[in-house]
């Protein structure tokens, strides 16, 4: 696998929902773990369901997209509980998608919460992420991809913190942008 392979990393900012009816979500697009190429954003709905559509619209229009080999997500959800199905994004742009989660996330809480919100069409998506698998001390989950092939990239990607970079960027982009500084663990 290349070490220049070209990746977006997207991630949501921070926001009020008792304030706010959007957030915003930052992708950024690498080659490897090393250089930042391009920054893309969209927004998308506070426990919405347009996630899907948002993203596949910001990378599908996008000039990077020819060379896209892969999307890294922080997760299923942003913007609270507008969730990703990711073989569906998979479908929708052709590209890998790599959720990487950097703990072991509560399944079955999760789409207990889901139901208690009378969101239990969500759960679907859920579902559709499958099995979460292994790498160092942080899990992930793929569409489109192999689990080697996704374990390749999160290892290529991953070069400056324990997250991948395009990951990492993004969510301190994102953080300044909203906040206008960013601040925390990224």
């Amino acid at each position: 696998m290349r070490r220049e392979l070209r990746v977006i990393g997207i991630d949501d900012g921070p926001f009020d929902k008792f304030k706010v009816k959007s957030t915003l979500l930052v992708g950024t697009y690498f080659r490897g773990g090393q250089v930042l190429d391009g920054i893309l954003s969209t927004k998308v709905r506070i426990d919405g369901a347009n996630a899907n559509l948002k993203i596949a619209d910001m990378v599908n229009s996008s000039k990077f997209k020819k060379d896209l080999r892969a999307i890294l997500l922080g997760g299923i959800t942003v913007g609270g509980f507008n969730i990703i199905d990711i073989i569906k994004l998979y479908h929708a742009t052709h590209v890998p998608i790599i959720v990487f989660l950097r703990k072991r996330p509560n399944i079955t809480k999760f789409k207990a919460t889901l139901r208690n919100l009378g969101m239990e069409k969500k759960t679907l998506a859920v579902d559709h992420a499958g099995p979460l698998h292994k790498v160092n001390n942080n899990f992930y989950q793929y569409a489109g991809i192999t689990a080697e092939e996704a374990a390749q990239i999160i290892s290529l990607t991953t070069t400056n913190a324990e997250i991948p970079e395009p990951l990492r960027l993004a969510h301190i982009i994102a953080a300044g942008i909203v906040r206008g500084e960013s601040y925390g663990n990224a």
